[in-house]
């Protein structure tokens, strides 16, 4: 069959050519019956609390309070529902809008929570839930938004759990030294960068395959922390591991807000850091001279020379900018968090940081929403684990690598990287 016969056949026949994908709808249905099932009919007996409102809130709001069992049974039947538009909607091959995941996802988490606050008449806190949600997140955010740059830009940057590493020690030390947590935030992003600079130097100028380096790269900052954490810090904690925090920045009014007040407004300076270059990179990835050089040298390197773009000089100072940014990550893990320097303590984020992106679709809005999700699903587990529900509390620590591993393995979908990423440049 032609080109020219397609494009003159009917839009109902040329729908027929794209295949069905029941993927989606086989996981909403799934998610519906077990929340029909379990959160519904079986149930738990008793009341959950929603506590909205805190005490230092602009004004109250009363907590909510339900039955455990009408909860669930209501939300499930509204999943159920949603569930079988969807499988409609995928028999007509139509696709949904953005809003129906999230909505879904947002009715089975409090379906769950109705649940699992029930029995004994658990309180579930959701401005405490989500402020643990958004502080887990931010090394993950920072260290998505680094890959992106990374690999935006044409290189693979496995080494992002490095940097992160490499910024919670240089940060714990320079605080410690210096008695001044901004000084160590200061300080973090060199130490990512520092890292970035080895990895641009073998992966650009003697070809390494990015891969490998930033394995070892990955390697040689667990060694050489984990060294100097033994032989240094530890023989003079108080000079050299001092706890140093950076104090919570409250925006007049703003913090005020219930809910969102304290979450997005009662923060110290390296998240609202993080919201600048979240916003920033959305703007200038996609609507910037820098952003569009960056696209070109990743996409399609050799027409990028062509017009005069010096291919190698960009990808080498974006990967060093992206290692800046992971630095600054980092750094929410000692001086962001009030807590000393430990061994291994960035405990895979990167790698999470790296799920995030490719879930993401290397969009800094995408990686953001994915990162926010990992962080969630982490809070959700303390949360759970501190009212006392009939949950392994293990089994939620395993969601965050549970998401990890669907996300890479393409369960949410076609993703297409960088034509040119990880592929030299030889002018």
């Amino acid at each position: 069959m032609t080109a020219q016969t397609v494009a003159a056949q009917p839009a109902s026949q040329s729908k027929s050519l794209t295949p069905i994908s029941w993927k989606f709808p086989i996981v909403y249905t799934i998610l519906a019956v077990v929340s029909l099932v379990f959160f519904g009919i079986i149930g738990r007996d008793g009341e959950t609390t929603f506590r909205i409102a805190t005490s230092g809130d602009l004004f109250a709001i009363p907590d909510v309070v339900v039955s455990s069992t009408v909860a669930g049974l209501v939300l499930s039947l509204i999943l159920v529902v949603m569930a079988a538009a969807s499988i409609y909607f995928a028999t007509k091959r139509v696709a949904l809008d953005s809003w129906f995941p999230m909505v879904f996802g947002i009715l089975f988490v409090v379906s769950f929570l109705a649940w699992a606050g029930g029995g004994s008449g658990g309180v579930i806190p959701l401005t405490t839930l989500l402020a643990g949600a958004l502080a887990l997140s931010v090394p993950l955010i920072f260290g998505a938004m680094c890959g992106l740059v990374g690999e935006r830009s044409g290189i693979i940057n496995i080494a992002i759990e490095g940097q992160l590493l490499a910024g919670a020690f240089l940060a714990a030390v320079v605080a410690s030294v210096a008695k001044n947590p901004y000084a160590g935030l200061l300080a973090a992003p060199i130490a990512g960068a520092l890292v970035a600079v080895v990895l641009t130097f073998f992966a650009v100028k003697y070809w390494v395959n990015q891969i490998i380096i930033g394995v070892v790269l990955n390697v040689l900052v667990v060694g050489v922390t984990s060294f100097l954490y033994s032989t240094v810090l530890s023989e003079n904690p108080g000079l050299w591991n001092a706890r140093q925090q950076l104090p919570n920045l409250p925006v007049p009014l703003l913090s005020d807000i219930p809910v969102l007040g304290r979450v997005l407004f009662d923060q110290n300076i390296l998240v609202y850091i993080m919201y600048v270059v979240v916003i920033a990179l959305q703007i200038f990835v996609f609507r910037s001279k820098w952003g569009l050089r960056m696209r070109a040298v990743g996409e399609h390197p050799k027409a990028a020379d062509t017009v005069g773009i010096k291919v190698n000089f960009t990808r080498v100072r974006n990967t060093l900018m992206a290692g800046a940014i992971a630095g600054l990550g980092g750094a929410f893990f000692t001086v962001g968090s009030g807590l000393a320097f430990g061994k291994e303590m960035s405990a895979g984020q990167g790698y999470i940081a790296l799920a995030a992106m490719i879930l993401g679709k290397w969009n800094p809005k995408g990686a953001l929403l994915a990162a926010l999700l990992f962080g969630f699903s982490k809070s959700l587990g303390n949360t759970l684990q501190s009212i006392g529900t009939p949950v392994a509390n293990e089994l939620l620590l395993m969601l965050p690598y549970i998401v990890t591993v669907l996300a890479v393995a393409g369960f949410v979908g076609r993703v297409r990287p960088p034509a040119a990423e990880g592929v030299p440049y030889v002018k």
